[in-house]
């Protein structure tokens, strides 16, 4: 990492790598105290799509972690300003809860049964047989098919939750499209937040730990890497991708030092 331009941008997961449910990991504050005093931009990203940025400051507070509201990315966010430049003022039938439909209000859309231009399916703890159903005849009728993300379940402190690319599968097999998944490992969910504070891919840095969405999300996207294992990988598990992130650490308070030694 050391031989690439000065790290000016940091891009970090939140499951995982600062919260497990709304536990703080011990050095997620102070890593993102040192971001903020250091003067460099971050944003938090999160591919649940059920809260809004609001949402998600409440609980990242509960748990002794200030992340600023502008300063979280979600792939509701991520879809809703995709849809926004496909089709502004679009409509679209949305399965999902309120960081979803927020998202899509705040871009101008209209949330509609009658025709609407997109099916959106996000996450939710409580997915509707009546729901999933409307969404497909829907699609059968013509709507375009757009996921939040792909992520087949996701947790909970029971254990995992089917998640939007559980749902998607469902939908999929019962009208044959496929839909389009906005979040990662999208690289246009890294772009998009790239673009959120103008930043650039040679001199960011993306923190995950999962290499299937975090790690390759980061790598097409042109960013450097670094893969913590305080979450879904872990280190013997690294070797079976094709892929390698930059560098491998044990958890978040181990990037502490590099905000400065990377500069």
């Amino acid at each position: 990492m050391t031989e690439h331009k000065p790290v000016e941008s940091w891009l970090t997961d939140m499951d995982g790598v600062l919260v497990h449910e709304e536990r703080a990991i011990p050095g997620a504050s102070e890593f993102i105290s040192t971001l903020q005093v250091s003067g460099k931009k971050f944003l938090v990203l999160t591919n649940n799509s059920i809260f809004t940025p609001r949402d998600l400051r409440a609980r990242l507070l509960a748990g002794g972690i200030d992340v600023p509201e502008q300063a979280i990315w979600t792939s509701a966010l991520a879809t809703a300003q995709f849809l926004d430049d496909q089709r502004p003022g679009g409509t679209a039938y949305v399965i999902g809860e309120a960081g979803l439909t927020t998202a899509l209000h705040e871009v101008g859309y209209v949330l509609t049964e009658r025709a609407p231009d997109y099916v959106v399916l996000g996450e939710t703890r409580t997915y509707s047989f009546e729901a999933i159903t409307r969404a497909i005849r829907l699609i059968a009728d013509g709507a375009r098919f757009i996921a939040t993300n792909p992520d087949p379940t996701g947790p909970s402190t029971e254990g995992p939750l089917p998640a939007t690319g559980s749902v998607a599968a469902l939908i999929t097999r019962a009208t044959g499209v496929a839909p389009y998944f906005v979040g990662k490992p999208n690289p246009l969910m890294m772009r998009s937040a790239l673009n959120r504070i103008e930043a650039h891919s040679e001199t960011s840095v993306m923190i995950g730990d999962r290499m299937d969405t975090d790690i390759i999300s980061g790598l097409e996207a042109g960013l450097r890497s670094v893969l913590v294992l305080s979450g879904s990988t872990a280190d013997h598990e690294v070797e079976r991708f094709p892929y390698r992130p930059t560098r491998i650490v044990e958890s978040i308070a181990d990037v502490v030092p590099l905000i400065a030694a990377l500069s």
